[in-house]
């Protein structure tokens, strides 16, 4: 689950890559403190585990989330009604028919909550990729501008 996705990253290209990676790093460090709460409040449980001092968690965040967060952004950033319905038809997958497979696998389940609820924050998670993506290019785009003004004062 954590090696297969990577085998996409070629398909990805060299500039999605550099335009897209701190928004998807910055989102998977937000998703880890999630699922820190998550564990304290019981909203779902792992019961595998690639080594019993790595939680249960990070090939899900190193692997499909990660590359998934990349590929989102590289085929509707800049379409932001495209990335909601992409985003949540994606997110209502993992939430109700995902989470069943897996749980049947015995890899995760849900306990304190349930799948609407794990939909609605898959969602916010998916608008804060967003933000970050949108606030990382306005500052790149302010630099460049300024950059440009002390060109010209020269």
């Amino acid at each position: 689950m954590m090696i297969l996705p990577w085998f996409s990253v070629p398909l990805l290209g060299r500039n999605t890559l550099k335009r897209f990676l701190p928004a998807a790093i910055l989102i998977s460090c937000v998703i880890k403190i999630n699922n820190i709460t998550a564990k304290k409040r019981n909203w779902w449980r792992f019961y595998t585990s690639i080594h019993p001092k790595i939680s249960g968690d990070i090939p899900f965040i190193l692997g499909p989330y990660f590359l998934s967060s990349l590929w989102l952004l590289k085929l509707t950033y800049g379409k932001l009604l495209l990335f909601t319905i992409t985003d949540l038809i994606g997110h209502i997958l993992f939430a109700f028919p995902g989470m069943k497979l897996l749980k049947r696998l015995g890899i995760v389940s849900l306990v304190q909550m349930k799948p609407i609820e794990m939909t609605l924050l898959l969602t916010i998670r998916g608008f804060l990729l967003y933000g970050f993506q949108f606030a990382i290019e306005s500052i790149k785009r302010n630099n460049i501008f300024r950059s440009l003004k002390l060109i010209k004062r020269f």
